[in-house]
């Protein structure tokens, strides 16, 4: 959960901050248009490495422009916000970026084709997103003393990298997969380079949960109706990983938090561990990001998460 309806960052972040007391985060509120969209907004982190808007797509640039300024303003607003709305606030607090994969999966070389398709230019845009990211969890910090940071690697790219099916630019072909072991190695330059605790989030069938705890994240994040491989869930839980479960859709009215309750319980059931630990180990989120709901739907759909969270947590002292 990252994203948001509307265009008021104001509203947004008052929103997580009341809906979501025990993890908060700064939103991202995608409407807004160019450089506030997963891809632009997380390219303009970048250092050193200027991305534009070329037909409909971002795509390396050689000298910082309108749309980087854009991006970078669009930031900076959200992080005066941040700043003011969260005064005197100490607890956990989330950030959002995607991850190197799915940025060389997204953006273009300048002479076309996805930088996936150059292994030395995806080693340069990991290493530069890694700066890129230090800078910010260190001025989050800066502006919210009190704050203890946890930053979100979105990857939904990812599945589609290592299995070989990110088309070329003619889209008649695909790019060559990624092994595994290269994947894991760019993860790590980013990991092990922001200084805080990280969970990877992939909203894609076949999450490769087992390399995102390879690489050391902390915590991995699914959409519940398509984790299919328990197996891979129950190891990672059973070495300490935290799981952020996508319960509800992202979008329309919610279900009940008695029913969102129930599919998280019986998750954790078929997984084989003890009730009591559930709360310790699960974060309930929607799907994935909640830019498709209207204000009202998304309001209701994190307190939807809260409500099966106390549900939960209250069935596991009983």
């Amino acid at each position: 959960m990252g994203s948001l309806p509307g265009t008021d960052i104001t509203e947004a972040i008052k929103t997580v901050l009341g809906e979501l007391p025990e993890l908060p985060y700064l939103p991202e509120l995608p409407a807004r248009g160019p450089g506030a969209d997963m891809v632009g907004r997380s390219a303009g982190f970048l250092v050193d490495l200027p991305v534009e808007l070329y037909a409909a797509r971002w795509r390396m640039a050689s000298h910082q422009g309108r749309d980087a300024r854009r991006t970078a303003d669009l930031l900076e607003r959200d992080l005066d916000q941040l700043t003011e709305q969260a005064d005197g606030y100490a607890g956990p607090l989330k950030l959002q970026c995607a991850g190197p994969w799915t940025l060389a999966a997204s953006l273009d070389l300048p002479t076309g084709g996805a930088v996936l398709r150059d292994p030395g230019a995806v080693r340069e845009l990991a290493a530069s997103l890694a700066e890129g990211l230090s800078a910010h969890v260190a001025e989050v910090s800066r502006r919210v003393p009190g704050a203890r940071l946890l930053l979100q690697l979105d990857e939904p790219s990812l599945p589609a990298v290592l299995a070989g099916r990110v088309p070329t630019e003619s889209g008649f072909g695909a790019l060559r997969a990624v092994e595994p072991v290269t994947a894991v190695e760019t993860l790590e330059t980013v990991l092990g380079s922001v200084g805080v605790p990280v969970v990877a989030h992939c909203c894609a069938p076949d999450a490769p949960i087992e390399l995102f705890r390879s690489a050391g994240a902390v915590a991995v994040a699914v959409d519940l109706a398509l984790a299919t491989d328990l197996d891979q869930i129950g190891e990672a839980i059973d070495a300490g990983v935290g799981l952020f479960v996508g319960a509800l859709p992202g979008f329309g009215d919610p279900p009940p938090a008695a029913r969102v309750a129930a599919r998280v319980r019986e998750l954790w059931n078929k997984l084989g561990f003890p009730l009591g630990e559930l709360p310790e180990r699960v974060v309930i989120t929607a799907a994935c990001g909640l830019s498709g709901a209207t204000p009202g739907q998304a309001r209701s759909i994190i307190k939807v998460c809260r409500e099966a969270a106390e549900r939960l947590l209250d069935e596991a002292r009983s």
